[in-house]
């Protein structure tokens, strides 16, 4: 019987061109599906951060967000206030020390220098009084840590309040200190760097002398007229007598400031056990503030006809002399609000007879 043949087998055909041009416009389709759904996801992630907003809308969206972020919620509030625990500390804030203390530094210099200090002198001095200031500030609040709680003017302190350790304020006049020394140690001489060490114990060993003498205004008038003798090392490598002059000159006027203080607080004083002038003068306290007053404007007038000064400079200390009086009458009921006030007043004495030296400098033919 015959064999049938077999049909050859057929493969498969390759496929049309309809079939691949399909299948090529799936792949496309697919591939630019795949890359609008990154795009959209980038573009969210995007708007996430930035949206696209304008004006107030853009305001509300970030200020919005930033409430309501963890670094804004939980972590920034300790930072800032532990930031402004230290500038109270320093007494940033209260920038009348500051100025008490410069105003003798910046007498010493302009009649060291001759009417025209060196303006490197003058930024080192000026910087280096906000510092140290700052730093004694630091100290004092140590010192009187467990008094301040008792005093109405200083219960709201830091440290009164057990804001922050009694070792950061020794950390802060450490650092402090440290800086304004190093200040000195680039810019100035030796001599003037070598006073510079006395200024620093000075500063550091105030506020313990209330606890042993009647007299801490007077030690107090020795730290913050201490940069006197270094601007006229500074600016004339020696320290003339006329120096030491202006030097009692401020130790007397830091009695006269202080001991106005001092009255503002003596009731507290009183009962916790704190000297001053205050409590040592007791009811001839305005008599006695009169007296210095009246030495201090002796003593300035003086060092003017020692350096020849120009009749302008007298102008000035006529000034000075008013706002004299003005704070014995602000002192006289002896209301503790009227003596701190009588106390900022010297901010203005200390202007007024600074800008007595500007002026003669100014102008000498008058």
């Amino acid at each position: 019987m015959p064999k049938r043949k077999r049909r050859p087998k057929i493969g498969p055909q390759p496929p049309g061109l309809h079939v691949r041009l399909l299948a090529r416009l799936k792949s496309v389709v697919h591939r630019l599906r795949h890359q609008l759904k990154g795009a959209k996801r980038t573009r969210r992630f995007r708007e996430g951060f930035l949206p696209k907003l304008k004006g107030e809308r853009w305001d509300r969206l970030l200020r919005h967000r930033w409430r309501r972020s963890r670094f804004a919620k939980e972590m920034l509030p300790p930072i800032l206030a532990r930031l402004w625990a230290y500038a109270r500390l320093t007494r940033i804030h209260r920038p009348i020390g500051t100025f008490l203390l410069l105003w003798p530094t910046l007498w010493a210099l302009w009649l060291a220098g001759g009417g025209h200090p060196s303006p490197l002198h003058f930024v080192v001095f000026v910087v280096g009084t906000f510092l140290m200031r700052s730093a004694g500030c630091a100290m004092n609040d140590f010192a009187d840590r467990s008094i301040d709680a008792h005093v109405w003017r200083t219960e709201d302190r830091p440290l009164a309040r057990k804001e922050i350790h009694a070792w950061e304020a020794v950390m802060v006049f450490a650092v402090l200190s440290t800086a304004a020394f190093f200040l000195a140690w680039l810019t100035l001489d030796r001599l003037a760097l070598i006073l510079a060490i006395p200024g620093a114990f000075l500063a550091a060993s105030y506020p313990f002398v209330k606890r042993y003498t009647h007299l801490p205004q007077l030690y107090l008038g020795l730290a913050f007229g201490w940069g006197i003798p270094m601007a006229f090392a500074a600016e004339t490598g020696t320290v003339p007598k006329i120096a030491w002059l202006l030097l009692i000159v401020n130790v007397l006027w830091a009695t006269v400031y202080d001991t106005m203080y001092a009255m503002a607080d003596r009731p507290d004083d009183l009962k916790i056990g704190v000297k001053s002038t205050a409590i040592l003068f007791g009811e001839l306290d305005r008599l006695i503030i009169g007296l210095l007053q009246l030495a201090v404007l002796l003593g300035l007038a003086l060092a003017g006809l020692q350096l020849q000064l120009a009749p302008v400079f007298y102008y000035g200390l006529g000034a000075a002399a008013c706002f004299g009086l003005y704070e014995q009458w602000l002192i006289r009921d002896r209301d503790p609000q009227r003596c701190f006030q009588a106390f900022m007043n010297n901010n203005w004495f200390g202007a007024a007879v600074f800008a007595g030296i500007i002026l003669q400098t100014t102008f000498t033919s008058v």
